[in-house]
């Protein structure tokens, strides 16, 4: 009787809270990092070439110094703990912007961007692993999509912004408010997590690298990466009498990007990421081969749109994959490894297509990079089929 009872069904338990007061802390440092690093991302390369024409040289630096210090910080989190690293990150983007005011010495400004690329590159890898932590397993795809809109924004805001305080307020006025708001992030640093508490031992970054649970997601969205990269360098080229187009498209591409990333990391809640990886890849090289035909206004704004919505997808679904086939402990070296895979493929892919356009043209180069897109449907096969859990190493 008891148990005829008790068979009426319950309702199922309430999810737990997505936002808390760790993650607002939290949101606070990305905000005040991504905003400091886009202030400047296209007000230095300028500054320089009024110094001696080191445009090339003070980006490559900063890219090289933040790949570096990416797959450095792993180590640094488990020596001194998450809230040392992420302070000293923000500390490096703001301080040496300040050191920029004084002179246009080349040679100064390289080692300014040195420095800001390590600072960079210890808030997103000692940042994002600290994130992942701060999010319900259940709920990480959506989690990491919400972190996605808020490290985003300040792109679609500061990138511009540097550009017209520069104009219009002098050098000294950017590198001053990209200093103020990286220093006064740091105040949040006290109130996160320092370490995590786990019984999973540490994977260290070879490790990370050799295991195909991580290694094959890594390399799909690193595929992906390299014709983000070459989208935003090379599509005013590829149109260069049609600006109003390539404006339209260079929004259209992350705005796209932005909401299918929030949509696939509900979807891969529920269903599991593993389905999205292959979608998603498919998607971007689809994008990229429409936008061969640079005359079509229709297909470049399509294919711009498609490839983002593909690209939003392989963001989420990579990542919240990667830190569902590694222990707490291991979160470090998703986040370097992912981190990695963008840096990198962004700037391999631009460098490629610059020497394959230079011999085909920008329509021939879009379409074969498109296909080449395409080798990395096998990985992305691969790690479909061996599911969630697959990382090829032992999680105890």
């Amino acid at each position: 009787m008891t148990d005829i009872l008790d068979s009426t069904p319950r309702a199922p338990a309430p999810r737990p809270p997505l936002v808390t007061r760790p993650l607002l802390l939290r949101f606070v440092s990305i905000l005040g990092a991504s905003t400091s690093f886009y202030l400047l991302l296209s007000v230095v390369p300028g500054y320089g070439e009024g110094g001696g024409g080191t445009a090339g040289l003070v980006t490559g630096a900063l890219m090289l110094a933040t790949v570096a210090g990416e797959l450095v910080t792993p180590a640094l989190v488990n020596r001194f703990g998450y809230r040392v690293v992420l302070a000293a990150g923000l500390f490096l983007l703001g301080a040496p912007a300040l050191a920029l005011i004084p002179t246009r010495e080349p040679l100064w400004i390289v080692v300014v961007c040195l420095l800001r690329g390590l600072g960079f590159a210890f808030t997103v890898v000692a940042g994002g692993a600290l994130t992942a932590s701060l999010i319900p397993a259940e709920r990480r795809g959506e989690g990491l999509a919400l972190v996605g809109v808020v490290s985003g924004a300040p792109g679609l805001v500061a990138l511009p912004l540097g550009v017209w305080l520069a104009a219009h307020a002098g050098y000294p006025t950017v590198f001053t408010a990209a200093a103020v708001v990286a220093l006064a992030a740091v105040l949040s640093v006290p109130g996160l997590p320092d370490r995590l508490r786990t019984a999973g031992r540490p994977v260290g970054l070879a490790e990370g690298l050799r295991a195909p649970g991580l290694r094959r997601p890594a390399v799909v969205f690193a595929a992906t990466t390299a014709t983000a990269g070459v989208i935003v360098t090379f599509l005013p080229l590829a149109v260069p009498s049609r600006p109003g187009l390539v404006a339209l498209a260079l929004f259209a591409q992350p705005a796209a990007s932005t909401a299918a990333r929030w949509l696939a990391g509900r979807y891969g809640d529920r269903h599991g990421p593993a389905s999205l990886v292959l979608p998603g890849l498919l998607l971007s090289a689809a994008g990229t081969l429409l936008m061969a035909a640079t005359g079509s206004a229709v297909a470049v704004l399509a294919g711009a749109a498609l490839f983002g919505a593909g690209f939003g997808v392989t963001q989420n679904a990579t990542l919240t994959l990667m830190y569902a086939r590694v222990p707490a402990s291991g979160y470090g070296t998703v986040s370097a490894v992912w981190n990695v895979a963008y840096d990198a493929g962004m700037g391999a892919g631009a460098a490629a297509f610059g020497w394959l356009a230079a011999g085909t043209g920008f329509p021939w180069a879009f379409a074969l990079t498109g296909a080449a897109m395409l080798a990395a449907v096998l990985p992305a096969c691969r790690d479909r089929r061996a599911g969630p859990q697959a990382l090829g190493m032992s999680k105890k």
